[in-house]
């Protein structure tokens, strides 16, 4: 057997002067994949996703926000002041020795900061410099100096009007911060993509992304569908199966589009003569028909059986099916646990673990990366700046006492 790879991005270097959940949520994938992410956080009070709430007790008794939790795994925290000119002054020294600066900052910040793309890459022409904001930096916008978060991101990139319901306001926040996820995943493909051609060519550039755009390309239905002459109407009514039903101990889904899944399900049901009945000779007519006859024999099948049971007997018949899992679901189920999709780390403030997300990307060659918790703040301010600096044990306390680093 082949002896195991490195983690591909083991000798990649990201300096994170990131908040809340788009980069870092970027970032904590890439150093999933092996690079070393170095957070440059307040000395004092940190980025602000550590007061997000709910909120649990570190081991020194502060206060750590659920983002904050969830996004910064593995990663290390330097505590610098950016309202701090020598702070600034530590950051342009430190990004020669780094392959990207992150951040997730409202457009304008970092080169208020003296932080800027031009400034920094003069510095390191190799640099790759990301950022995430709510509509990009790098493009004409008129809402370039709108404040965003997800809601507005998921609003504006059409995510509260798909599929409308009559009648019923649209539901905000339907899949947890998907403005956030999205931007952070579209920026990992983006930093990888600039990494590449920097180490390709020895000159970096900007990585920029809008988080609208990156909601706009998770639904593409949405504006695409006008365009070949499909209403929201059409779409809400599409012809087919795909919806939930009940099982002896939840709900599962079922998705039946084509004949051949119909003609299986009819077989699965004990239901032959349903595929010579007039009314379901069509897809249109299974939809139609779906409540008043289709439902109550597949319910009657299924109320004896766990959702997990009914899924395998028509997955067995090859009927696309799926239960649908729950917090405790996901956490038990025996596809996450072989996949270390849900990792439990220790808390300091109780007995029972986090529960937090692992990495989806496995990789054949290269055994996983050891999941660490989050950084506590500023512990690695002394290790980095010495390494990567030199910075004597002297500069080190004045900039201390100056109030620059924690």
């Amino acid at each position: 057997m082949d002896a195991p790879h490195p983690l591909p991005l083991a000798n990649t270097r990201i300096l994170a002067i990131e908040q809340m959940q788009a980069m870092p949520y970027a970032t904590q994938l890439l150093a999933h994949l092996g690079a070393e992410v170095v957070k440059v956080e307040h000395p004092v009070h940190g980025e602000s996703g550590r007061s997000a709430a709910p909120q649990i007790l570190d081991d020194d008794g502060n206060r750590v926000g659920a983002t904050y939790l969830r996004n910064n795994l593995g990663k290390s925290s330097i505590g610098l002041d950016l309202k701090n000119p020598e702070a600034i002054a530590l950051i342009k020294r430190l990004v020669p020795h780094y392959d990207a600066v992150v951040e997730n900052f409202k457009p304008g910040t970092m080169e208020r900061l003296g932080l800027g793309y031009e400034v920094l890459s003069e510095l390191h022409p190799p640099l790759v410099y990301a950022s995430v904001s709510g509509f990009g930096s790098l493009l004409p916008t008129p809402y370039r100096d709108w404040p965003a978060y997800a809601a507005v991101a998921e609003a504006m990139g059409g995510l509260n009007a798909f599929r409308p319901e009559p009648g019923r306001k649209p539901i905000i926040g339907v899949a947890g911060a998907l403005g956030d996820i999205g931007s952070g995943l579209f920026a990992a493909v983006g930093i990888l993509a600039a990494l590449n051609g920097a180490r390709a060519t020895g000159i970096g550039q900007r990585v920029d992304v809008a988080m609208m755009d990156a909601v706009i390309a998770l639904i593409d239905m949405l504006p695409f569908h006008p365009s070949i002459g499909v209403t929201d109407n059409q779409l809400s009514a599409w012809p087919g199966i795909c919806t939930s039903f009940a099982a002896k101990d939840g709900l599962f889904i079922m998705q039946v589009g084509r004949e051949h899944q119909f003609e299986r399900m009819a077989h699965a049901l004990g239901k032959p003569e349903w595929l010579e009945d007039e009314r379901f000779a069509s897809r249109e007519g299974w939809r139609d028909h779906l409540d008043e006859v289709i439902r109550p024999v597949l319910e009657a099948w299924a109320s004896d059986k766990t959702k997990i049971e009914v899924c395998q007997l028509l997955a067995d018949q090859g009927i696309v099916a799926g239960p649908i899992f729950d917090g405790d679901d996901i956490v038990n189920d025996p596809h996450v646990k072989s996949h270390d999709m849900v990792l439990s780390i220790e808390r300091p403030d109780a007995e029972t673990p986090l529960h937090v997300v692992g990495n989806p990307v496995k990789l054949s060659r290269s055994p996983a990366r050891e999941v660490e918790r989050w950084p506590r703040l500023g512990a690695d301010t002394d290790a980095i700046l010495k390494h990567d600096l030199g910075l004597s044990q002297e500069e080190h306390a004045r900039l201390r006492d100056a109030g620059a680093l924690r």
